[in-house]
């Protein structure tokens, strides 16, 4: 773990107790693990508005049934095979698939991957996470 160091910063009381009422719904048990949070969920920001090297998760739900749309997603996911890690595939009833794409690559390329799964037909909702490698978070 890396060395902590100690800080101290001046803010308005109006915002500390906004400040406050979010760690307390979060429940953190403490204030500066949130901070460190909000930190890192901004230097994850900033990977991919500098389209650096970064982590998706796609999650898609689709109808089954719709005419060929297995083998598209399956042909397109062949087509980034280098930049897909993982998939996890789960039927939710007799129509409905749930499908979890793990991507790593450029933020703009996994943003495309994930654009093309979404624009075929069938593909009620896809959704994309956004993380980091890890690298810039210590």
């Amino acid at each position: 773990m890396a060395e902590m160091a100690r800080v101290s910063l001046s803010i308005e009381r109006p915002l500390l107790d906004k400040l406050e009422r979010m760690v307390r719904r979060s429940r953190y048990t403490n204030r500066s693990e949130f901070v460190r949070d909000m930190i890192r969920e901004q230097i994850v920001q900033q990977e991919w508005e500098a389209d650096e090297e970064a982590l998706g998760t796609i999650t898609m739900i689709y109808d089954h049934h719709q005419r060929g749309l297995s083998d598209k997603l399956t042909g397109l996911q062949h087509d980034h095979h280098k930049e897909i890690l993982v998939t996890s595939h789960v039927h939710l009833d007799h129509h409905l698939c749930a499908e979890v794409v793990l991507v790593r690559g450029r933020a703009s390329h996994i943003r495309q991957i994930a654009d093309e799964l979404r624009k075929q037909r069938g593909v009620l909702h896809a959704a994309l996470a956004i993380s980091s490698t890890g690298k810039t978070l210590l």
